[in-house]
């Protein structure tokens, strides 16, 4: 289902209808709507060529991995994968461990780094 979802989501951010989609993949209109409503799965054949023309990872494709902006600056954009939202999910569950991270995050990790770990 995920799959679905981010195809259409690549597909229209890239202002391509299904038809356009469909004529790059070598595929119909039905084939690529069939994708996105999850009725269909792409062969591996296809799934590579999505993956080709959107510039994206199998696993931010099938929902393992994140595509995140930056807030404050949106040229800055990076992919998390689930291991690392549950490191940060962690990290914000404790108070006093965010606060020191975001308040200096270099200082934080460098004592990290002396300790050769």
């Amino acid at each position: 289902m995920i799959l679905g979802y981010r195809l259409r989501e690549l597909r229209r951010e890239n202002g391509m209808s299904q038809e356009d989609l469909g004529k790059l993949l070598g595929v119909t209109k039905v084939s690529v709507s069939g994708y996105e409503n999850g009725n269909r799965v792409p062969s591996l054949d296809v799934l590579n060529q999505i993956l080709d023309v959107f510039g994206v990872s199998a696993d931010y494709l099938m929902g393992r991995e994140l595509n995140v902006v930056c807030e404050d600056d949106t040229s800055i954009s990076m992919t998390l994968s689930t291991s690392d939202i549950e490191i940060i999910r962690e990290i914000r569950s404790n108070n006093e461990l965010f606060n020191a991270i975001a308040n200096n995050p270099k200082r934080f990790f460098s004592s990290f780094n002396k300790k050769n770990i």
